[in-house]
């Protein structure tokens, strides 16, 4: 309706500079000497022509303020204005509260079609009939191709805005009807503007909605990580005739990865670390599960009975493909001994002097991988421990490291040779030269496993 009024006037005063112009070309110039006509038509068209601009130009911005600021269609043009700041549906419902249905005395009704649930209606007659809402599910179903749509009092589609009653936005099952008596006098091109607003404001409330559901799974995540952590040692104990360092750096907020140290009795300590299979929230779990199973076992010292009661209560959990490995072992500072289990675990070592320098001994496999399969005999290891030695227990993430050529670190000399050096210092010391050298190894790529440590020096 604009455009055309816009149209009409525009011919009008094109109508009457071109007569305007006629009246000067074929009246006035003919009287002035030939030189003078061109000039004189010159001048005349370029000051009626820019008159004519002008003057249709303030004519369409009074039609534009007649229909859109003052007129009825102001009503749709306000809650656009609403809708284009809104990031809730309660911010989508206060303003067709206060503006379509206080202000443009309009029905609303806002109805999500694949569910056929109700997300507003107003608190009028047909908004809250029940017929009303099955025709229009019958008529337009959720997949009613999106768009703008009028529709009349029998809640049909119609193509002429004069025999109109109401219109509907469509977005994707997302439907929003808004029903009025007088909808010839709105203008058509708002309706579009408020289509397209409203799919914007759908879009935006859909990623608030995730970037919320990301958050509030964050803050999950991060209470699973503190409760994790707190399966933990908080700190190390203080052990007689031993020294005690671990480092521990997931590769996410969560980890599988685990270790303790729980002190026996005034000589002998037990020493746990290990790996459940996978990252995530079911691996957390796992671990969390094992660590307490470990320490709630009085009888410690059968090493075998440990892991077999770990297998039961990662079994008894159902979760599939989640496994173990770990390594559990008793240091006996007295008899100068480690007893131990090795459950797959693939590179607990010990260093130990020799009158030609440091030398490793791997604390080798005893038993399979727990709470997956069915546990053979589970053999407990021994080996005799000296003063000086240096017991190395480390998750996969550490040997299994890579450089830029793939080469695992653990396959490298430079690995041995590190630990050798190494080897004569502080627990602490030690271990923060293997952390190094992981993280050194790795280069500025991002670490693709947990790593995780627990290194034990006997002092004697």
């Amino acid at each position: 309706m604009v455009q055309s009024r816009k149209r009409g006037v525009s011919l009008v005063i094109y109508a009457v500079a071109g007569a305007l112009f006629s009246f000067f070309m074929f009246i006035i110039i003919p009287q002035f000497a030939l030189v003078g006509r061109f000039v004189s038509a010159a001048i005349v068209f370029f000051t009626v022509a820019t008159m004519a601009n002008l003057i249709v130009r303030h004519a369409e911005r009074r039609i534009e303020e007649a229909a859109f600021i003052e007129g009825t269609t102001r009503f749709l043009v306000q809650f656009v204005d609403r809708l284009r700041f809104a990031y809730t549906i309660e911010d989508l419902i206060d303003a067709a509260q206060s503006v379509l249905e206080h202000e443009a005395d309009c029905s609303v009704l806002h109805v999500d079609a694949d569910t056929s649930y109700v997300v507003y209606n107003s608190p009028t007659r047909i908004a809250t009939d029940p017929e009303t809402l099955e025709v229009l599910n019958r008529n337009f179903p959720a997949t009613w191709p999106d768009g703008v749509y009028l529709i009349d009092e029998t809640l049909g589609l119609v193509s002429e805005i004069e025999r109109a009653r109401g219109f509907f936005l469509v977005f994707g099952p997302q439907h929003f009807y808004v029903l009025c008596r007088y909808m010839s006098v709105f203008e058509v091109s708002a309706l579009d503007a408020m289509f397209h607003e409203f799919v914007n404001f759908l879009k935006r409330t859909k990623t608030i909605a995730r970037l919320s559901a990301i958050s509030e799974l964050s803050k999950e995540w991060n209470m699973v990580a503190e409760t994790q952590k707190s399966f933990l040692p908080q700190k190390m104990p203080e052990i007689r005739g031993l020294d005690v360092a671990s480092y521990f750096r997931p590769l996410v907020n969560v980890s599988g990865d685990y270790y303790d140290v729980i002190p026996i009795d005034e000589h002998r300590t037990c020493f746990l670390l290990g790996d459940v299979s996978g990252k995530g929230l079911a691996s957390a779990l796992i671990m969390g599960v094992i660590v307490n199973t470990v320490k709630i076992i009085e009888n410690k010292d059968d090493l075998p009975g440990v892991v077999r009661a770990v297998d039961r209560a990662i079994k008894s959990m159902h979760l599939q493909d989640k496994y173990s490995v770990l390594f559990i072992g008793i240091v006996d500072t007295k008899a100068m001994k480690i007893r131990y289990v090795n459950a797959s675990m693939a590179d607990p070592i010990i260093v130990t002097q020799s009158p030609t320098g440091y030398r490793i001994k791997p604390l080798q496999s005893s038993c399979s991988l727990v709470g997956i399969i069915d546990l053979d005999d589970i053999e407990q290891e021994e080996m005799p421990l000296y003063r000086g030695d240096v017991i190395l227990m480390a998750s996969d993430g550490v040997s299994e490291v890579m450089n830029d050529e793939g080469v695992e670190l653990g396959d490298t000399e430079l690995y041995l040779t590190t630990i050798k050096n190494s080897a004569h210092k502080t627990a602490r010391h030690f271990i923060g030269d293997i952390a190094d050298l992981v993280l050194e190894y790795n280069g500025d790529k991002k670490l693709r496993d947990d790593v995780t440590m627990l290194v034990v020096k006997v002092e004697g």
